[in-house]
């Protein structure tokens, strides 16, 4: 019968605290349990082991034992045969301890040769019922427009065959998760549902830049507009605005309109700006006379 190394079945070291034996277990059991791989034979076995493993470490005498006999249990199997007859009673009273509330107790038929003959045999959870545990999490990611954050508005994706129904909240932000309690994978023997977390992906507007709430763009204008005034029409992410040009308007000048950004993430009715920078245009393909009338201009 082969050594069995513990530590390396449960992904951790042998100087792992007692915190870090459990969170390895419940981790690595909630991957393999026999009700989420159904039919799956390396699953199963890799649950039996990760039990195994968990009983002896979770347990400050036996992990003791095995730290202190490792390969050389065959030995320390002796020695114990004795202590395990002055022991038998109150072992016998003892009730397997199960720091993963998913995982069921296994049966004495479950363990290694290696384990029996150096701890003797296991024993299940008390009165062998199943014990209650909580649904995995589930992730997904959904795209949207800009356009389509500029409102609080609801949408229903469909999520693992399940459709559900949420509401966006206005102005998220890309690369935000939210979550959704209960929508992930259904508890086992009476145990509460996971949650749904949901990443968002805004895609870009080539017309605008985003930051935070508020909107950027750039709007060209004319020669003639930008010296003498005037008016152009603007679009802003879901309407369009017609916006005043002052006289001698200069390049690379700055406006804000108040209010027509996006909406401020859980702030009803309150809205980031939309800022404009103008890009003022000069000439081209001049005539004779646009290049007289510029001469003469020059010399005024």
């Amino acid at each position: 019968m082969a050594f069995i190394d513990y530590y390396q079945i449960l992904g951790i070291t042998k100087a792992a605290s007692e915190k870090d034996i459990k969170n390895a277990y419940r981790k690595l059991a909630r991957k393999y349990h026999p009700d989420l791989n159904p039919n799956d034979k390396e699953a199963n076995k890799k649950f039996q082991q990760l039990n195994e493993a968990n009983e002896v470490l979770s347990d400050p005498e036996k992990r003791k034992k095995y730290d202190q006999y490792g390969e050389n249990w065959e030995h320390g199997a002796e020695y114990e045969a004795q202590m395990r007859q002055q022991n038998q009673k109150r072992q016998q009273n003892r009730n397997y301890s199960n720091p993963f509330d998913g995982a069921d107790g296994v049966g004495d038929e479950n363990f290694s040769d290696f384990f029996q003959s150096m701890f003797g045999q296991g024993k299940r959870t008390s009165g062998g019922r199943q014990s209650k545990y909580r649904g995995q999490d589930l992730n997904a990611e959904l795209q949207l427009n800009l356009s389509e954050i500029a409102e609080t508005h609801k949408r229903t994706i469909t999520v693992n065959g399940k459709s559900i129904r949420l509401t966006i909240p206005g102005g998220i932000e890309n690369g935000q998760t939210i979550k959704i309690t209960g929508h992930g994978n259904s508890g086992q023997n009476g145990g509460p549902n996971g949650d749904l977390f949901i990443k968002f992906n805004i895609i870009d507007d080539p017309r605008f830049v985003r930051n935070g709430s508020d909107l950027f763009c750039n709007v060209k204008l004319d020669l003639y507009t930008a010296i003498l005034g005037g008016e152009v029409t603007v679009d802003t992410l879901n309407s369009k605005v017609k916006v005043k040009i002052k006289p001698e308007t200069q390049n690379g000048s700055k406006v804000k309109l108040k209010g027509k950004g996006l909406p401020i993430y859980k702030k009803e009715g309150e809205f980031g700006d939309f800022y404009i920078t103008y890009e003022v245009q000069l000439p081209t393909n001049l005539t004779d006379k646009h290049i007289e009338l510029f001469t003469k201009l020059s010399k005024i």
